[in-house]
């Protein structure tokens, strides 16, 4: 399934009307509004699902409540809540997340820490590992690539967060295809 999201920055930079407006010429897509909510879930969540989104982002270290009530909206809507691990966030979290019917996780490597060397590592795996046996579906981001794809074969990823490898590419249809290719290839092999 192919994911359409309204990043943080165009979200930011063009306001909530991007999510209506991705949602306009994509109308079949599950489209993500990736707006990191810290506070204001259930107003924040009405806005995202008004407009169009299918799932929203919440950062993990918001409270609580603010999940719960993003997640009530999002139910209300037929959509759905991830949780964008950013920072520190611990296993005991998860549980939390996942006693508040909340079911998806994005596992974020950030653009600071790409940009200063940081790649993918044993910990990461293992803690994308932790994460999927407590039942949440992963998707993964922060400049990913298809070579990188392999590296994940034994994780239960649900979705891979490519925003950067497409909107920078010559031919971003061609790279869109090159990423469906290869996790054809490493997937459904």
């Amino acid at each position: 399934m192919d994911i359409i999201e309204a990043g943080t920055i165009l979200c930011i930079s063009a306001g909530i009307q991007a999510v209506s407006a991705l949602r306009e010429r994509c109308p079949q897509h599950t489209l993500v509004a990736d707006l990191k909510v810290a506070d204001a879930g259930a107003t924040l969540a009405e806005q995202a699902f008004g407009q169009g989104a299918d799932w929203m982002t919440v950062i993990c270290a918001a409270p609580l409540a603010t999940m719960a009530s993003a997640r009530e909206v999002a139910e209300r809507h037929g959509g759905e809540i991830q949780i964008e691990l950013f920072g520190r966030w611990t296993l005991e979290d998860a549980r939390q997340w996942r006693g508040l019917g909340i079911r998806q996780a994005i596992y974020h490597r950030g653009r600071d820490a790409q940009a200063s060397g940081q790649t993918w590592g044993r910990q990461d795996l293992d803690r994308m590992k932790a994460l999927s046996d407590l039942g949440i579906e992963l998707s993964v981001t922060g400049g990913i690539t298809p070579a990188d794809l392999p590296l994940f074969k034994e994780i239960a990823v649900t979705a891979f967060i490519a925003g950067r490898a497409l909107a920078e590419a010559g031919d971003p249809p061609a790279a869109a295809r090159q990423f469906r290719a290869a996790i054809d290839d490493i997937w459904r092999s």
